[in-house]
């Protein structure tokens, strides 16, 4: 949870601030930082590795989407 606070902290910095309190970008952050970034305390494992969710797929982005998709009505 602080390296994921840490990195919205750098891309503040970049964008100078948050416009919106709501905005996509911070859950787009949270998904990155559970099932695509390594971690070196998991043994360079994301996570959902760590956890045996695995996803499938050539882009491992294209199909969380999907799999998403199918439980939104």
């Amino acid at each position: 949870m602080e390296r994921l606070n840490g990195e919205f902290r750098d891309r503040e910095k970049v964008m100078k601030e948050l416009k919106k309190k709501d905005t996509s970008l911070l859950k787009g952050y949270e998904i990155f930082h559970n099932y695509f970034r390594t971690h070196s305390s998991l043994d360079e494992m994301t996570p959902n590795e760590k956890c045996r969710i695995e996803i499938n797929g050539d882009n491992k982005w294209i199909a969380l989407i999907q799999n998403a998709s199918k439980f939104i009505e």
